[in-house]
């Protein structure tokens, strides 16, 4: 089994990690883009071109067998880019996007609160999710300046000035908090620890994984996926804006990173620390 995971940068550690606790076996192309990133800074029209143009390297990565799935774990790029992935790769490749967990985390039971990144707090995108499925909840968005780029980074200290200004936002009562990016998915007991451990962290790492292993199957007509692959190793496959890379040394600060990092190819190792361009 093969997937790729198109991201920025290290945001896509814990669906990658989620998917290699669910199939060890299966080989994942991280096609992380460094030169360009952060993506939420870029026009729409920009963030397709850099989430094609990952999903592009990661094919050619793998192979002529090619992929079995494509997987957006970011929420900036499965909004503006979802659709025109899915047109160039499905049906032969299922397209697996990004959506915060504000449905689940409405279900059960308000008030909540929505951590996002700045610009996607202010979209439109989110208050149509927010009234959809959480229309009779309190809930209140918290724009998390600076929290990605920390994580990016790896800076406990800036990790931990971001996440005291999110907590600061965050109304005292809250039942749940929505991590809507997938950067913090990797400081979630940082995130816990600031809010005092009152409030149930509700993440999409798990069903974004568990989603892409369903599609996966319900296209599983391909004879490489006939006896499950599973009596190999998987390794990890790490791409930095289309060049063949290291997994940065930024990721081994996160659990998330530690876990995914012994099944890279030997040669690949780890890179020096990486930070937004």
């Amino acid at each position: 089994m093969r997937i790729a995971l198109v991201d920025s940068g290290i945001g896509m550690l814990s669906t990658a990690a989620a998917l290699h606790a669910a199939r060890p076996d299966a080989d994942l192309f991280l096609a992380m883009d460094p030169d360009h990133m952060p993506w939420g800074r870029r026009t729409p029209d920009e963030v397709i071109a850099r989430a094609l143009a990952g999903a592009r390297a990661a094919s050619g990565a793998a192979g002529g067998r090619g992929l079995d799935a494509v997987v957006v774990p970011c929420n900036t790029a499965s909004v503006h880019g979802l659709a025109e992935l899915r047109a160039e790769f499905e049906p032969d490749v299922p397209v697996v996007g990004t959506v915060p967990a504000i449905k689940p985390a409405a279900a059960a039971g308000g008030p909540i609160a929505v951590w996002s990144t700045v610009a996607t707090t202010r979209s439109a995108y989110q208050r149509r999710l927010i009234e959809t499925f959480a229309g009779g909840v309190d809930v209140t968005p918290v724009a998390c300046v600076g929290l990605a780029e920390a994580v990016e980074s790896a800076d406990p200290r800036l990790i931990d000035d971001a996440v005291a200004h999110a907590a600061d936002l965050t109304p005292g009562d809250v039942r749940g908090v929505v991590l809507g990016c997938t950067h913090y998915d990797l400081v979630g007991e940082r995130i816990s620890a600031a809010l005092g451990g009152r409030a149930e962290l509700f993440t999409a790492a798990g069903a974004v994984a568990a989603q892409t292993l369903r599609r996966v199957a319900d296209a599983a007509a391909r004879p490489a996926l006939a006896d499950g692959g599973r009596n190999r190793a998987g390794l990890v496959r790490v791409l930095a804006s289309g060049r063949p890379a290291r997994l940065p040394s930024a990721a081994l600060a996160y659990p998330a990173g530690r876990a995914i990092a012994g099944a890279q190819p030997a040669a690949a190792g780890v890179a020096g620390r990486s930070a937004p361009a």
